[in-house]
């Protein structure tokens, strides 16, 4: 097994710009693989820890990509207001994901992720700095997707029937 290079505290900087430069390439990869050397030295760096919850729902519509290797990075986010929003990033690029790869019950799974997105949103929305409407931007493009895409739908309820005595 190889044992890793530690990257030097210089160094995180740049590392982190590399890192957001690969996510804009399409390399959600490699941006993870920079995340985790920059977390390496520097636990709780919120910006590498964002990039890193950004690189892995970058790769949701890879079928080996979940979504708990991305949720797990929210208690490692300082402000119940970055907990919540990213939660909401979370769901809603897992729902486009869905709908993009498609199948059966795809779009009451992804309406529901879609909903799931929302309600996070609107506690961001509660919780948000001053001036900061990114709860609001990402709540109405979920709604908006919503209203415009008529297989995104509840999925049949269950109904359980009591016997008649």
């Amino acid at each position: 097994m190889f044992q890793l290079k530690p990257l030097s505290k210089d160094a995180l900087p740049r590392a982190l710009e590399k890192a957001e430069r690969y996510r804009l390439l399409n390399e959600p990869g490699e941006a993870e693989s920079i995340c985790l050397d920059v977390l390496s030295v520097e636990p709780g760096n919120q910006q590498a820890v964002v990039a890193l919850l950004l690189a892995r729902t970058d790769q949701f519509g890879d079928y080996s990509a979940d979504a708990a290797s991305a949720r797990e990075l929210l208690p490692r986010l300082t402000g119940g207001y970055e907990q919540a929003y990213y939660a909401g990033i979370i769901s809603e690029r897992r729902a486009k994901a869905l709908l993009k790869r498609g199948g059966p019950g795809a779009g009451f799974v992804a309406y529901e992720a879609l909903q799931e997105a929302m309600a996070f949103y609107a506690q961001a929305e509660t919780l948000r700095p001053q001036g900061n409407d990114d709860a609001i931007l990402r709540w109405n493009t979920c709604a908006r997707l919503l209203m415009a895409n008529t297989s995104l739908v509840p999925g049949p309820r269950e109904t359980v029937e009591t016997p008649l005595e």
